[in-house]
């Protein structure tokens, strides 16, 4: 199944504590339907000194939230996605103004 939301695409979450935040999206879960976003949902992970972080201590990062809780951004306005096919590709297209995303 093709997804709606890839890897790099700017997003506005539009439900939960991060509402109306924006950012890109930096992974995807598909088998678990969850999507980490640049700058959205931070969470404080206690850390053990190791090789590559000598000091260890508090380090706040992205924690996943759910793929349903964020809308794809096309020029600023939020829109649903859905596909059409050019020639004999399988592009996607935004439902608010019809512009091909990829």
């Amino acid at each position: 199944m093709a997804s709606k939301i890839k890897v790099g695409d700017t997003v506005r979450v539009i439900a939960g504590a991060d509402k109306n935040n924006e950012g890109k999206v930096l992974s995807i879960d598909h088998k678990n339907h969850r999507v980490v976003v640049e700058g959205v949902h931070m969470v404080k992970k206690h850390t053990k000194p190791s090789m590559q972080n000598q000091n260890g201590g508090i380090v706040e990062q992205e924690a996943a939230i759910d793929i349903s809780n964020v809308m794809l951004l096309v020029d600023g306005k939020t829109t649903r996605v859905g596909f059409t096919m050019d020639g004999d590709k399988k592009v996607r297209v935004a439902k608010a103004t019809g512009k091909n995303i990829d």
